[in-house]
């Protein structure tokens, strides 16, 4: 009876602990699968169970279902999110934007990538949970760096900080998305960056130098 008693108080169990080489087994049937040209409507979770040599039951345990799974493949063979320092400004949202421009240049070399981005858009639900997901973070990212530069007094306290946001994400996203042929160089963040603090108008012009002889 005394151990019985004593029971309650030991540590609760935490259920089956979670397995990071089934997770990756996982992972991989499903890029896999979508690398030997199968659509992604055409996925079941019993075939990518059978593909990874895992249960169903292992699949479930960790995604509630098919979109939340694409969408940790896709974070898994997109390039990794950049590690800013959540303390700078302008800084943070240079490297945002290179992270967006890798982006740009794996999904021009990658056809696994191409062609799961052009899938998604003709699956409503997945499309939703990756902006929800992968998006909406890094577009809250960039606009708190923007605030983090008005903070620091590198950009103007009085203009909306979503708007700056989208001014400095607009030409990137124009270059990786819109204009798939574009030039993509390895200064292009910065230059946006520049081009934007310092303004787009053109500098007065200088006058000519006046006359030594000039009263003036």
């Amino acid at each position: 009876m005394a151990e019985a008693e004593a029971e309650p108080e030991a540590e609760p169990r935490r259920g089956r602990p979670r397995s990071a080489a089934a997770e990756r087994a996982i992972l991989d049937a499903v890029a896999a699968l979508l690398e030997a040209g199968e659509p992604l409507g055409g996925l079941s979770i019993e075939r990518i169970a059978r593909t990874a040599g895992v249960g169903k039951a292992t699949i479930y345990r960790r995604w509630s279902g098919k979109e939340e799974l694409f969408v940790d493949v896709l974070r898994d063979i997109e390039p990794p999110e950049p590690a800013v320092s959540g303390t700078a400004g302008l800084a943070d949202l240079r490297l945002l934007l290179e992270s967006i421009r890798g982006r740009g240049l794996a999904h021009r070399s990658s056809a696994l990538l191409h062609n799961v981005f052009a899938q998604m858009k003709s699956h409503p639900r997945l499309w939703d949970e990756y902006h929800r997901n992968v998006i909406g973070p890094r577009r809250a990212a960039m606009t708190a760096a923007v605030r983090r530069a008005v903070e620091a007094g590198e950009l103007r306290a009085d203009l909306d900080v979503e708007l700056m946001g989208d001014l400095f994400l607009g030409p990137m996203l124009v270059r990786t998305v819109h204009r798939p042929d574009a030039p993509l160089p390895e200064d292009l963040a910065d230059r946006i960056v520049r081009a934007l603090v310092d303004g787009l108008a053109p500098r007065p012009a200088e006058g000519p130098a006046p006359h030594p002889a000039d009263p003036r």
